[in-house]
């Protein structure tokens, strides 16, 4: 059999080895995660400082003569809306100020989707966020429609009651 230092080698170093690899793996892993992947650097959060209070749920209406709107115009019809307005008053308010509504615009139109997408979320102070709104705007129209989260898709937005009042 084998004794001493020979025991030793024969047993250390394949688990020597197999520690080396697992690291060198997992560090190779960690490189290359997001490789290949679409990076949206120039996206912009916007947080809502809650205006005055106000119970009345109304539609903002568009002009027709708009013929395409930008991201930031598409952005601003959803961030303006009184039911957006009306919740991030709501989320502050629950959360003594801690927990924040925030949107993005999650994508551009294309020639199949002619739409923005924009979501609504909080962005809680652990850097998680949890969905609350999800909106098409036309890029041609700017006629805005909230996603129906029971139906699964959009809707008129003078339909949507997401109050449920």
């Amino acid at each position: 059999m084998l004794r001493g230092n020979t025991k030793k080698q024969f047993t250390h170093y394949p688990l020597m080895g197999l520690l080396v690899t697992g690291v060198l793996g997992a560090y190779s892993t960690i490189e290359n995660i997001g490789y290949g992947k679409e990076i949206h650097t120039d996206q912009k959060l916007a947080y809502l400082t809650p205006p005055a209070k106000s119970n009345k749920a109304t539609a903002v209406k568009t002009s027709n003569s708009i013929k395409t709107l930008d991201e930031k115009k598409a952005f601003n019809l959803v961030w303006n809306l009184p039911q957006v307005q009306r919740k991030a008053r709501e989320i502050a308010s629950l959360s003594r100020g801690s927990i924040k509504l925030a949107a993005v615009v999650e994508s551009s139109p294309t020639t199949d989707t002619p739409f923005y997408v924009v979501s609504v979320f909080e962005n809680h102070p652990d850097k998680t966020t949890s969905p609350v709104y999800w909106f098409r705007v036309s890029s041609s129209s700017g006629v805005v429609e909230p996603l129906d989260l029971v139906q699964n898709q959009y809707i008129a937005l003078e339909k949507w009651n997401p109050d449920g009042r």
